[in-house]
């Protein structure tokens, strides 16, 4: 598959009211590395996995939630052709200089129709440590934690949805992979992708905008769910659900959260998307089974606590 504008998810911004709980969370429980901490104090992570200097920024607040998620482009001119479409559309662009985080190029940012803002690059620099790719054994460094591999994507939740979706299919060449849809065919939870994940974002219809549902991280396998069960258990780590798996995808999964109380996903599994795969669409009645496939129902906590 020809990977042409929008690549995948980059990165995530998320608050934290509790830094240094939230360090030792997702460095030491979640797993990922800690590769600094920034003049303002922001930290920033990465996982195993990635190439990039960082996948998770934490910037200490008084309230917890997603400041921004970033989505990388395959290289400059991919981002002004990007940027002038944007524009065409009628969409409010800023530019960020490069530095505005460490080791980031030039920044498209954006806000989009369910509120949240949106970040456009190409650039990153290379993490001082990497996956090996010379004769490469399969991790250098013994995992920790849960032993996440990558980001992987965000559910978002807010208004405006058919807009929003319009916007990442029509402008920023997204394809709608799955879908839960109301009876008058309005979308009530789009899935969206931009190479051939299940999914690089997701949103779910709200009142309210620029909501953050959870920030998921990808695990290698079902086993791997599992070790983090246990992980969360040996840790009094707070869970939301799980493990089980999901219709939507078909990703196994757990629900937990992070010191501050941003959700936080673990994830494996999902089916390989491609452009001549037909939509799969789900009813309303059915979101229940949609999301968590082995209950078939939802849980109070994941439809009303967010950030």
């Amino acid at each position: 598959m020809a990977i042409r504008g929008v690549m995948r998810a980059g990165y995530v911004q998320i608050r934290s009211t509790d830094i240094e709980g939230s360090i030792e969370h997702y460095r030491d429980r979640v797993g990922l590395s800690h590769v600094g901490t920034g003049d303002d104090g922001r930290e920033y992570f990465k996982a195993y996995d990635e190439f990039d200097h960082h996948s998770v920024v934490l910037r200490p607040a008084d309230e917890p939630g997603m400041d921004f998620m970033g989505f990388k482009v395959r290289n400059d001119a991919d981002l002004t052709e990007l940027t002038d479409r944007l524009y065409n559309h009628g969409v409010q662009v800023d530019h960020l200089e490069p530095g505005s985080q460490p080791g980031l190029g030039r920044v498209v940012s954006f806000q989009i129709p369910a509120g949240h803002t949106i970040h456009l690059y190409s650039e990153m620099a290379i993490a001082d440590k990497t996956p090996p790719t010379h004769n490469p054994d399969v991790w250098d460094e013994e995992p920790r934690g849960m032993r996440a591999t990558r980001m992987d994507h965000c559910l978002l939740y807010g208004p405006n949805i058919a807009e929003t979706v319009e916007l990442f299919t029509e402008v920023l060449d997204f394809e709608l992979a799955e879908v839960v849809v109301a009876p008058d065919g309005s979308y009530i939870a789009p899935f969206m992708t931009c190479a051939n994940k299940a999914h690089d974002v997701a949103f779910v219809a709200a009142e309210e905008p620029a909501i953050f549902h959870h920030v998921s991280f990808y695990l290698e396998s079902w086993n791997d769910v599992a070790h983090a069960g246990d992980v969360m258990s040996r840790y009094d780590i707070p869970v939301d659900i799980g493990p089980t798996r999901h219709g939507i995808t078909r990703g196994q999964t757990i629900y937990f959260w992070d010191p501050s109380g941003n959700r936080n996903e673990v994830f494996s599994g999902g089916y390989i998307h491609y452009p001549d795969v037909p939509r799969r669409t789900w009813d309303a009645e059915q979101l229940g089974k949609g999301v968590f496939y082995v209950d078939r129902r939802l849980n109070e906590a994941f439809l009303n606590v967010y950030t």
